[in-house]
């Protein structure tokens, strides 16, 4: 059984780019806590507010509860939940779940395939990452199930017939804006080297974004996390949305995030087009948290 093409290919809903990372958050978690306790399980009761706070921190704006990645997971061979009353599970009622003492852990043949080649584990944490999350997020997602990062990290083939990113993508988003963060300006070098300037996808790549300038921005290293995280985003006359959720309360937060609410992007250059519409509202809908603040004064 190929485990990193049953990866790639978890049964998830998906409707006009819609995410949906519930069942690839607690594979992640899953997989997490096989390297921590191979032999160990886990109890719904136990481990509920831990995926619902995975959920809440890289799932999409709209909350859902972890009774439904807990039960049908198991649907995709790789996961197995258990009750006092044998095996299956109960359904996806959290009372129930809760009642009936439901533990799930990965599936047997995985479980043996990960003893038997434990590098196998970060092949499998590089699949979920590479297709559901953008890779400003990979390292705090790997703390945050408890993967060692440099498992998940490893350099495989992790699924068939995966789309190539176009290299040239950097060096064009940076380019079309004069290497400068779209947010607050930064444009810092080294010699003529950019430094903490990045090219962040919009629409994220794993759902489907293109390599395109119009749908990248030039932004710097922590406006990036922030913009892949859902506190910033782009509104509809291009200014930057800050999340009314976003807390920060010294000078340093106001000045580099809430301060920014209301403020045009800055760039690109005349003749080139900026962020297309599209990609602004796919972000909005499926990244961007909550509503947003009212323009900085």
């Amino acid at each position: 059984m190929d485990w990193l093409e049953r990866a790639a290919s978890l049964r998830q809903w998906s409707r006009d780019g819609v995410r949906a990372p519930h069942k690839p958050l607690l594979l992640l978690y899953a997989l997490g806590r096989f390297q921590a306790d191979a032999e160990g399980e886990l109890r719904y009761s136990a481990v509920e507010a831990d995926l619902k706070q995975l959920l809440a921190e890289y799932g999409p704006a709209r909350g859902t509860t972890p009774a439904y990645p807990f039960h049908h997971l198991a649907n995709d061979e790789v996961w197995e939940v258990r009750t006092d009353r044998g095996p299956g599970s109960p359904g996806t009622a959290v009372t129930e779940l809760r009642a009936s003492g439901a533990t799930g852990r990965l599936a047997p043949d995985l479980r043996a395939a990960l003893r038997r080649e434990p590098s196998l584990v970060g092949r499998m944490a590089r699949v979920l990452l590479d297709l559901h999350f953008p890779p400003s997020l990979h390292p705090d997602l790997c703390d945050a199930v408890g993967l060692e990062p440099e498992l998940a990290e490893t350099d495989a083939v992790t699924a068939p017939e995966r789309r190539q990113r176009d290299r040239r993508m950097r060096e064009l988003v940076l380019t079309a804006y004069e290497y400068q963060c779209a947010f607050c300006g930064y444009d810092g070098m080294i010699g003529t080297a950019p430094v903490a300037l990045e090219a962040a996808h919009v629409r994220w790549w794993a759902y489907d974004g293109p390599d395109d300038v119009d749908n990248g921005l030039c932004l710097c290293s922590l406006h990036h996390k922030l913009f892949d995280k859902g506190v910033l985003g782009i509104g509809d006359s291009h200014r930057v949305l800050v999340s009314q959720h976003f807390v920060g309360r010294s000078p340093a937060a106001r000045d580099h995030v809430t301060a920014l609410a209301g403020r045009p992007l800055i760039g690109p250059q005349p003749g080139i087009r900026p962020v297309a519409a599209t990609h602004r509202t796919w972000h909005t809908s499926q990244v961007f948290k909550g509503s947003p603040r009212p323009n900085a004064a």
